[in-house]
């Protein structure tokens, strides 16, 4: 009799720097606004919880070029005293000062023209909160160029895509080099997770038919973008982070969110 082929759950193990680091895992942060405000502070929180587990932690490194205005109260983690400064720096020191951290600001766009440093521009866990499918592109391709041509400690191994329209988003974690995988008879292993960039075309490319004009209010950003879509994903993004921290396996990489009728997708690693 011939043997009955058994389907083996498909996991993504966690590169092993991440789980038992010497020093904290370098996360470069895009993008500081809606979703990014909410997930900077999602990662200082998970800075804390790790270091308090005897894990290094992480140093984040945060990227945005647009100051504070009006429009972004309330719906943004910003204050009044912010307005006209930076976002990257209002929000850096207001988490260096809360958290005793010492993370960095950078207020330059992560573009190839802005980008000269390599060391500044590669971290291991890269995690983008922008508006635009332009910008993702752009920053697939530094990413790719930095996993060619850079070799240091911080070299790039992941990249965590926050995208959303206004009550529906996705969060999507890629690889940038094929992970090693240990053996497995309970499981598949996966080493490499496609690129957002390639796997949804489609989707990134409906998603810019949308209006991305800057709001000169709160009211008018709120008829572009619910209230809680960005704080919703940024807490089950990290989520999705503090799991590959704690536990080390993934059979989900990322998720679509529906806020409207509250509803998530996870999506699997395959």
């Amino acid at each position: 009799m011939k043997k009955q082929k058994i389907n083996k759950p498909a996991v993504h193990i966690v590169q092993k720097e991440l789980l038992q680091p010497y020093n904290p895992v370098t996360v470069n942060l895009i993008g500081a606004g809606g979703t990014g405000s909410q997930v900077l502070t999602a990662l200082a929180r998970m800075n804390h919880a790790l270091t308090a587990l005897g894990h290094a932690g992480v140093f984040v490194r945060v990227f945005d070029d647009d100051k504070v205005d009006t429009a972004n109260l309330g719906r943004q983690l910003f204050t009044t005293a912010e307005l006209g400064h930076y976002k990257s720096v209002a929000l850096i020191n207001r988490i260096n000062r809360f958290f005793g951290t010492s993370w960095k600001a950078e207020t330059i766009r992560y573009d190839k023209q802005s980008l000269k440093n390599k060391e500044v521009g590669s971290a291991t866990i890269t995690v983008s909160c922008v508006d635009t499918v332009a910008a993702r592109y752009e920053i697939a391709e530094i990413l790719a160029h930095l996993t060619d041509n850079y070799g240091g400690r911080n070299r790039v191994k992941y990249w965590l895509d926050f995208g959303n329209s206004r009550s529906s988003g996705q969060v999507i974690l890629s690889t940038l080099d094929k992970i090693k995988q240990p053996a497995s008879e309970l499981y598949r292993p996966v080493e490499s997770l496609p690129m957002v960039t390639d796997e949804f075309k489609e989707l990134l490319a409906a998603s810019e038919q949308g209006d991305n004009t800057p709001s000169c209010s709160l009211a008018e950003a709120l008829t572009k973008q619910d209230l809680f879509i960005n704080s919703a994903l940024a807490n089950c993004g990290a989520s999705l982070l503090w799991q590959m921290f704690r536990e080390g396996i993934l059979f989900n990489r990322g998720f679509f969110l529906n806020l409207a009728d509250f509803r998530t997708q996870p999506l699997k690693v395959a």
